[in-house]
């Protein structure tokens, strides 16, 4: 399955994924292109880098744990070229690594550091094409969740603002070694082009944002109390009573944008 061997680290939140057939269609999902740069988080014992150097001839991979490097390269030496970059993904500046072009990420995402590599994306969204991750359900759940959901939140609001977010399948944990105790599932991100994503100061959003969901049994009134007034709400066509679990991804942009114009600092 991969190239070689290796214990799992716990310390890491490493699931290597072993199951071909969820290999295969990760593969088939991304679709990848001659002209791609592909770029690999997490690529563990090479399950799925070994498949797409085979398929794609080149790829790009980012890798935290040393110990995974050299067995990583020597695995892929005769399949195809591998670039190994030795470095926390969160410190990975993805816009100098697309060079003034695009790179497509894929990666089986280490669960205890989800969302904070998915908000480091999001910081580099013009320099992203794609996204192809798979996460716990749960997160993808939460990506995805409308305005009403017991699980829409501060993740699902930031990441539909920027990205169009396409849950793909779901995944067992038998497809995994060791098997995690929660079911995981592939999604697609798409960046919205920036003219579409029409946020003032974003900066200023993700404040809003953070703020509205920090207590969410509060109404926006109380909520943001530190950010706005609930006059400045009605002046946005916010009503200041709703709770935020209640307002849709364009409510947020419109409160932002109208607190932006009337020289709220981010």
């Amino acid at each position: 399955m991969s190239g070689f061997t290796a214990p799992a680290k716990k310390r890491f939140g490493q699931h290597f994924l072993t199951d071909y057939s969820v290999i295969e269609r990760i593969i088939m999902a991304l679709a990848p292109a001659p002209t791609d740069r592909l770029v690999e988080i997490g690529p563990g014992r090479g399950a799925l880098t070994l498949p797409l150097l085979r398929r794609h001839g080149s790829l790009c991979a980012i890798e935290f744990d040393r110990d995974l490097i050299e067995p990583l390269r020597a695995a892929a030496q005769p399949v195809g070229t591998l670039e190994i970059i030795s470095a926390d993904v969160l410190r990975v500046d993805f816009t100098a690594l697309a060079a003034g072009g695009t790179i497509r990420l894929v990666g089986n995402l280490p669960y205890n550091i989800s969302s904070p590599i998915l908000f480091h994306a999001l910081d580099h969204a013009a320099a992203i094409h794609d996204m192809h991750f798979m996460l716990q359900k749960e997160v993808v759940e939460r990506m995805a969740a409308a305005p009403g959901s017991k699980v829409y939140g501060r993740l699902s609001v930031m990441l539909q603002a920027l990205c169009e977010v396409i849950p793909l399948f779901e995944i067992g944990p038998q497809s995994f070694h060791p098997p995690p105790k929660v079911d995981s599932a592939v999604v697609r991100l798409l960046p919205r082009p920036a003219q579409q994503i029409g946020i003032d100061d974003r900066a200023l959003f993700a404040r809003v944002v953070h703020d509205a969901f920090g207590q969410r049994r509060k109404t926006l009134r109380n909520a943001l109390a530190n950010v706005c007034s609930a006059d400045a709400m009605l002046r946005a066509g916010i009503r200041a009573d709703l709770r935020a679990e209640q307002l849709p991804v364009a409510s947020f942009i419109a409160l932002s944008n109208s607190l932006h114009r009337e020289g709220m600092a981010s």
